[in-house]
């Protein structure tokens, strides 16, 4: 699936959108079933498999590896709809490719047996090659508005072309549009369910665990791949355009290869923590800063890659200039900010109560 990503990624970054022949690959590779419940044909899958299949195929391609993963984490969030809504949902097989649109931009008024949808979702990725989403709107309860969640299947949505970013131009993040859609009550679920895990009618841990152990990982195991791509194409120009014996070169590429792999280990360390069957308050505290961390030093190992590249890397058409807008760009995701995680990580830190050796 790499070598297919790979071959098409100048083609992504210039049409704004995979190439057809690579998003098909990324659902035949089984990512939008990847954490499907296995009574639907899922695999049920674990978080340290995700992070090793994305971040390999992000070697190939930044873009093509967000759209896996976020296929595979809207895959995951079906498990909070009613069984009903399941039902309808998988209807066709386990490899559906469901979005997420994951930011209250919608509203939605009860009606006789559902709601009435009305919305538009920016950044939407892999919107252009979905079948069904999950939107994120504001239903009236209790005089407050609270968010839920809503699937709807491809005919009641439209995509407009808004996606023009500097970065992760392939993932196709358009804009996803409901004009007042009729929504069945089973195909509804509060997004109070997915933070907590209250999957419905599996205890698989992908669906049981707590949405702070998994949203850092599913947004940045693209990074780690992309860091390694970086390393291998500047180690292949230095090959051919300098002598190997320079001091500068090696201790660049060591450094690059070490803060990589060290990112690695803080992203393999959220995956075993969400895989476990249980976490405490200080591995939901610390796992969010883990990633986000790991992802910063990403970013810098890229960021250096590319100044001591010189001229040639910032050529149009060179690939390390591609992979350096994409990881500043998906380092801007919400998910993704140390400032917030680490903030509530370090509050834990300093309670008199918990303490540096036991958070």
């Amino acid at each position: 699936m790499a070598s297919l990503a790979v071959r098409y990624a100048d083609r992504a970054d210039a049409d704004r959108a995979l190439f057809p022949a690579v998003a098909e690959g990324v659902v035949d590779a089984g990512f939008a079933r990847y954490f499907v419940p296995a009574r639907w044909g899922g695999q049920e899958g674990s978080a340290a498999g995700l992070l090793d299949a994305v971040s390999a195929l992000a070697q190939g391609c930044t873009s093509a590896a967000w759209c896996a993963s976020v296929i595979a984490g809207a895959g995951r969030m079906g498990a909070y709809l009613p069984e009903a809504g399941q039902a309808e949902l998988w209807a066709k097989g386990a490899d559906t490719a469901v979005v997420g649109a994951l930011i209250p931009r919608g509203s939605a008024t009860g009606v006789p047996g559902g709601w009435r949808v009305t919305g538009e979702w920016s950044y939407t990725s892999a919107v252009g090659f979905s079948d069904w989403a999950l939107v994120c709107a504001l239903v009236p309860q209790d005089g407050a508005r609270v968010p839920w969640f809503f699937a709807l299947p491809r005919e009641d949505y439209r995509v407009a072309d808004t996606w023009t970013s500097v970065g992760m131009r392939g993932t196709g993040s358009n804009t996803l549009i409901v004009d007042n859609v009729f929504v069945p009550s089973h195909r509804g679920f509060t997004r109070q369910d997915m933070i907590e895990g209250n999957s419905v009618g599996s205890d698989a841990r992908c669906h049981t665990a707590p949405l702070r152990l998994l949203g850092g990982l599913l947004f940045g195991a693209p990074a780690l791949g992309a860091a390694r791509a970086a390393l291998r194409v500047w180690a292949d120009d230095s090959r051919t355009g300098a002598e190997p014996e320079e001091l500068a070169l090696r201790t660049a590429l060591a450094r690059g290869v070490i803060a990589t792999d060290a990112a690695g280990l803080l992203l393999k360390r959220a995956a075993r923590v969400a895989d476990a069957p249980a976490a405490d308050e200080g591995e939901l505290t610390r796992t969010p800063a883990d990633c986000a961390y790991a992802v910063e030093q990403l970013v810098d190992v890229v960021e250096r890659l590319l100044r001591s590249s010189g001229s040639s890397g910032q050529l149009a058409g060179h690939p390390l200039q591609r992979i350096w807008r994409d990881v500043h760009s998906l380092a801007t995701h919400v998910a993704l900010r140390f400032d917030t995680s680490g903030g509530a990580y370090g509050a834990r830190l300093l309670c008199p109560e918990v303490g540096l050796g036991s958070a």
